[in-house]
């Protein structure tokens, strides 16, 4: 991975809407529930609460995760830089600074389930989508630092 991972920042937050709202539109079961400014909007008070960091390269904001103390609340890429160790930065920087970490998943989002597999993450539980926005089947999945999670 080359690049920068540091605190989002106010400016930030169109960029960091961006994609996600690409994803959005490229994700064939995602539903597509927000508007562009609405995602910047939530983007927003996730960046002035201070739960955003960013990843960047080459001056451009190509990811982000945010986290709210334990819990990691999104994490989203680029799509023509998943694969490249951005996601992992960003989840090592979370881990740096938590001794666990929890998320939840779609559960037809299978990137992301491998990945968060291969970070050390374990499958804790599991809902059928009525407690979410977008209705969708979700996993819990729980990463621990020590000798039951890996050691980031």
């Amino acid at each position: 991975m080359s690049g920068i991972i540091r605190e989002a920042r106010a400016f930030d937050a169109q960029a960091t809407a961006e994609i996600v709202y690409q994803f959005q539109q490229d994700t064939a079961w995602m539903p597509n529930l927000y508007t562009l400014d609405e995602v910047v909007g939530f983007c927003r008070t996730m960046i002035d609460r201070g739960w955003v960091t960013v990843a960047q390269e080459q001056g451009q904001v190509i990811g982000f995760l945010a986290r709210d103390q334990e819990e990691v609340c999104s994490l989203y890429l680029l799509a023509e830089v998943r694969g490249r160790g951005h996601g992992r930065a960003l989840l090592a920087n979370a881990k740096a600074s938590s001794p666990r970490l929890v998320l939840r998943t779609f559960e037809a989002n299978e990137a992301a389930r491998r990945f968060y597999h291969r970070q050390g993450f374990i499958e804790v539980g599991r809902s059928d989508g009525s407690s979410n926005e977008e209705a969708l089947p979700d996993i819990f999945l729980q990463w621990m630092d020590g000798p039951t999670g890996d050691q980031a």
